[in-house]
């Protein structure tokens, strides 16, 4: 049972919110504002649901099956198989902490009370919340349109006691989870089924899941690139305050300012081994501008995404105020996939410039040994660490051919334009992860650069994060098991990214 807890309100969410929620940390419950409004919503679709007109997932089916009415004495068995027929989800299973975003952003649809759904049922999820039972949700099968019916019927499916969850570290039986509990499954009443399998909320919690670590590896690439810069001894002109008054872009002020606040009290650009004529290679020179377009990108999908997850993504919405049923698109997911393409287009490009920063250290250049083996010939150095970046990196491209220019027609041609934001949001999944290899196979080759840099006085700012580093895996000084320093390394940068980044007061 989870300790302090918070009341889902009508406030504006915001990624960091959503993100601290949905770490578990914090119990959910419903401020009575959102509690009338649901009510409200399910007490309008209990009078109307006896009625004879077609009102769609209440007595009609599903899809191109709308124009099939479901007498009232069915209307109740019509949701249960709807969860059943719908949990078509394959591949591994889905990490927690995306089932749980995934389970917080549907409550926030509902406490619209929009959606017709039931405040029992409404509170049975925060029970299971509280109570640390996870939905078990497969990786694969939604197309990002007419909801994500496959994920989040499986999100669904233990509220009736049905599917696997995640309960006290181990996989299970929803059913087996709720005789533990001394839990009922629940009798789901009309409109409750389609409620809470309609809506893009699994791509959406992808997204902010997503997002919330890209954030950190963008302010962290220019903690990385600040060492480079040493390593390699860069000029120092290409991040100089009075570029700014060139600069339309404060993205690009931000970097170069980061760039500035890393470097103070760094000789790197007045070594011997220095470019004369200070026209360093584009992955240095041109960092303010790249790394820029990438914070511009991310801070788009910011915006849409946080304005996803405070909407309504759903179908039918129903309006007791007005005495009015309208069927919409509210459960197409074109906003979410578009910026979850962007958004691996950004962190593609963030891992091919620090491949290519990698691939400069390596060169022989700027009085750094070949591959910064100290003997090169009998040792190999850094040479390999920086071909597995490369194919990490071209994995990134292919992976950035957008998904969502795509569609299939389903459910014969009556959703015949669907978004293909799942696919997006798994292509993303794997980018983020290889741009964490990749910026961590920069770590490890800058830190090593830094050491045989001759006369470099490494900056004030980052000698504490080398000297950490270094404390963590030593200098090579002879070949040795370079596996085991990358997956080092990039434990470090998943671990210790956002308080380096804190610490250093990175924007």
């Amino acid at each position: 049972m989870i300790g302090s807890s918070h009341d889902l309100s009508l406030d504006f969410y915001d990624l960091q919110s959503l993100g601290e929620i949905a770490s578990g940390r914090l119990g959910l419950d419903l401020s009575p504002d959102v509690e009338r409004l649901i009510k409200q919503g399910s007490d309008y679709v209990s009078s109307i649901a006896g009625e004879d007109r077609h009102i769609y997932g209440i007595n009609t089916g599903f899809g191109s099956l709308c124009v099939r009415r479901i007498p009232e004495s069915e209307q109740s068995e019509l949701q249960h198989r709807h969860l059943l027929s719908h949990a078509c989800g394959v591949g591994e299973i889905m990490p927690e902490r995306i089932s749980r975003l995934a389970t917080l952003i549907k409550l926030l649809t509902f406490r619209s009370g929009h959606c017709g759904v039931k405040v029992p049922t409404v509170r049975r999820m925060l029970e299971f919340w509280n109570r640390g039972v996870v939905p078990a949700i497969p990786k694969k099968g939604t197309v990002g349109a007419s909801g994500d019916l496959a994920p989040l019927a499986h999100m669904a499916l233990p509220l009736i006691g049905e599917g696997r969850v995640y309960h006290q570290g181990r996989l299970v039986d929803a059913a087996s989870a709720l005789v533990e509990l001394g839990l009922e499954p629940l009798r789901l009443g009309p409109k409750e089924g389609l409620a809470l399998t309609n809506g893009v909320q699994y791509i959406n919690a992808i997204a902010v899941d997503c997002l919330l670590q890209a954030e950190t590896l963008v302010r962290f690439a220019d903690v990385v690139t600040a060492l480079s810069i040493q390593g390699f001894s860069t000029a120092r002109s290409f991040y100089q305050p009075l570029l700014q008054r060139t600069w339309q872009h404060p993205e690009r002020v931000t970097v170069a300012g980061n760039l500035a606040l890393l470097l103070q009290g760094s000789n790197h650009a007045e070594l011997p081994q220095c470019n004369v004529a200070q026209e360093d290679p584009y992955s240095y020179r041109c960092v303010p501008q790249v790394h820029a377009a990438v914070r511009q990108g991310l801070r788009f999908a910011r915006e849409v995404i946080e304005r996803e997850c405070n909407g309504v993504s759903d179908n039918p919405l129903f309006f007791p105020d007005e005495d009015q049923v309208l069927c919409a698109g509210n459960l197409h997911g074109a906003s979410t996939a578009l910026v979850l393409d962007l958004l691996a287009i950004a962190l593609t490009d963030l891992s091919s410039i620090s491949e290519r920063r990698t691939y400069q250290l390596l060169s022989g250049q700027h009085g750094l040994p070949d591959f910064l083996a100290p003997v090169p010939g009998l040792d190999s150095g850094l040479m390999i660490p920086q071909y597995t970046a490369a194919a990490l990196v071209n994995e990134n491209k292919v992976l950035s051919t957008p998904a969502s220019v795509d569609t299939i027609a389903t459910c014969q041609l009556q959703e015949d334009h669907v978004s293909m934001g799942g696919t997006s949001a798994y292509k993303l999944m794997q980018v983020l992860d290889n741009c964490i290899y990749v910026l961590a196979i920069e770590l490890l080759t800058a830190v090593q650069a830094i050491d045989l840099n001759t006369g470099l006085v490494v900056s004030t700012p980052t000698r504490p994060l080398v000297d950490e580093f270094r404390a963590e895996i030593p200098a090579l000084a002879h070949d040795r098991l370079q596996h085991r320093d990358i997956e080092a390394s990039r434990a470090l940068v998943q671990q210790r990214a956002q308080r380096w980044c804190d610490d250093l007061k990175i924007a």
